[in-house]
């Protein structure tokens, strides 16, 4: 990890948040190249379930919400974890996550080891982010920074229904930011205060929930496979029934074996007719669908997926993330699925004279119109290859000698290092074909 999160910042994917005033605590920001892999990771998301399918519809709801929205969710009274100080060092820690209390101010006897903190008793800490909106704080003007984006969904669910012309079972598809006070985020960007979901709520008749509940199940675990994921890293976790959240009626999570342990990167729940039975009491609207076929009305129950987009991000990095040594030098790749890695191409002039400069950039503008690209010039060749293989460029186009007199160049393959040689004016075409 701390590999990654160096590479991560040397080479413009994630930078810490302020840095310049000293950081922030778990706020990162995305840099020119991390901006461009999270882009491309949740539009692989947006595109499988909103412009693939056509009972899917999208939603971009609001970050602040009426608070009676939390209310009836459940997350004003029991969006809480349990929280406790160490009484020497101050230190916070989650009661159900004390692995790492350990008092930097009581070394123990043993050299560089420390006691274990003096701890107070639990305490509840709600972990929305209040805010107020008005001109004056008042408790009257009190609001919330959204915890999740499902909310946002399930208030919609009719005016999507009704202005879409959709019918149950559909779905409505959301990514957007959300905001959760953690009481011990960290690991890079896997547990941050301020992340971006990808959520998807799909609405379907009581007693075809379980059937739609598996149909999830493989079509998500699918999705992280075809972001060239290690298979042998991914697996299922079921939630037992100590685990299970007061709405869920089955979840499980698919989790990825990062550095620092098995972690859930997606959810899957069976929310049953949970949050819109809530909305529906404490609103006082009637949020029931009346099906034709059957001249009857029923609360649809709800099939969840959430992923986490910084979650997903930081799983792409670390499955990429690989060490060679070649010819007694060691060669840092970063493995990424074409489709998701930020540049796709680079367009490299063996030497600065011959024409091959001005042959390069133009073939660099002409690419760069549909295809991602980056232009370099610099240093030696091979010194050239290892900062694109930092970064996870899939493929290295060379403009030689032979390209002005042949009209051909070279291309140079990121993981086995072989090179083809490719018509100059058919370069496009090569790279869109394996790009899909």
């Amino acid at each position: 990890m701390d590999k990654l999160v160096s590479l991560a910042k040397r080479r413009g994917f994630v930078f810490q948040s302020s840095e310049v005033y000293g950081g922030l605590g778990s706020v990162w920001d995305y840099g020119p190249l991390g901006v461009a892999l999270k882009r491309n990771i949740k539009d692989r998301w947006w595109n499988s379930l909103v412009q693939a399918r056509d009972d899917i519809e999208g939603l971009d709801a609001a970050i602040l919400m009426h608070p009676k929205v939390w209310e009836a969710s459940g997350h004003v009274s029991g969006f809480t974890d349990p929280l406790v100080d160490c009484r020497t060092c101050k230190a916070r820690f989650r009661a159900d996550k004390l692995a790492d209390a350990r008092c930097p101010q009581k070394p123990s006897k043993a050299p560089g080891e420390h006691s274990t903190c003096d701890l107070t008793e639990p305490r509840q800490f709600n972990l929305m982010f209040k805010t107020f909106m008005g001109p004056m704080e008042e408790s009257a003007s009190v609001i919330y920074l959204r915890p999740e984006t499902a909310q946002g969904i399930y208030v919609n669910y009719l005016n999507v229904l009704n202005s879409s012309r959709q019918a149950i079972p559909f779905g409505i598809a959301q990514i957007g930011k959300a905001f959760r006070n953690e009481i011990t985020p960290g690991n890079f960007i896997f547990r941050t205060r301020e992340f971006e979901q990808m959520e998807m709520q799909f609405f379907v008749k009581p007693g075809s929930d379980e059937e739609w509940f598996e149909q999830w199940r493989t079509i998500r675990m699918a999705w992280h496979l075809s972001l060239g994921l290690n298979p042998d890293k991914l697996r299922w976790h079921q939630h037992g029934a100590g685990e299970l959240a007061h709405y869920a009626k089955a979840a499980y999570d698919i989790e990825y074996e990062f550095p620092f342990g098995w972690q859930e990167i997606e959810g899957i729940h069976n929310r049953t007719d949970f949050d819109l039975s809530r909305h529906q009491e404490a609103s006082g609207k009637k949020l029931e669908y009346f099906e034709q076929a059957t001249n009857s009305r029923f609360l649809p129950y709800v099939v969840e997926t959430s992923a986490g987009a910084d979650r997903v991000t930081l799983t792409v990095m670390a499955d990429a993330y690989r060490e060679e040594t070649v010819e007694g030098e060691t060669r840092v790749v970063m493995g990424f699925a074409p489709q998701v890695a930020p540049i796709k191409a680079a367009v490299l002039p063996l030497m600065k004279k011959d024409g091959q400069p001005e042959l390069a950039l133009e073939l660099y503008h002409d690419l760069r119109a549909k295809i991602p690209t980056f232009y370099d010039d610099g240093g030696a060749i091979g010194r050239r290859y290892r900062r694109q293989d930092e970064v996870g460029t899939p493929w290295c186009i060379t403009i030689d000698h032979e390209t002005a007199t042949q009209r051909s160049v070279t291309i140079r393959h990121r993981d086995t290092m072989t090179q083809d040689r490719v018509g100059l004016d058919q370069v496009k075409g090569w790279l869109l074909e394996r790009l899909g």
